[in-house]
């Protein structure tokens, strides 16, 4: 078993064990992974990135993280594979030889 599927079945474990599938539609787990992105967001407001509290960003990133898993597994996606397919896309998009050191996105390189 990869760790990505011990993550993921230790997740779904967890929701199941509360009742919680009931609320895990493709929608809410969306809506819930955007406020867990802001929930992220807010511990660099204000702050230079080093001033941010790492326990509270590690925290929030990890409510990111399994709210990004569940709703993959909602979809039976395979997460290595999408993240390796979407990799590959923004090379795609994004060849060294024009976007190396520039922030710049492809439509503008």
């Amino acid at each position: 078993m990869s760790d990505i599927e011990e993550i993921i079945e230790t997740l779904i474990r967890f929701r199941n064990d509360r009742d919680w599938e009931q609320f895990h539609n493709p929608k809410d787990l969306a809506v819930a992974l955007n406020i867990e992105a802001g929930e992220l967001l807010e511990n660099f407001l204000w702050k230079s990135a080093g001033e941010a509290n790492l326990e509270r960003v590690k925290e929030e990133l990890a409510d990111v993280l399994a709210y990004a898993f569940l709703l993959a597994e909602k979809y039976d996606f395979n997460v290595k594979e999408i993240l390796l397919e979407k990799i590959k896309k923004n090379g795609e998009k994004y060849p060294v030889s024009k976007s190396k050191g520039t922030a710049k996105k492809y439509n503008e390189l």
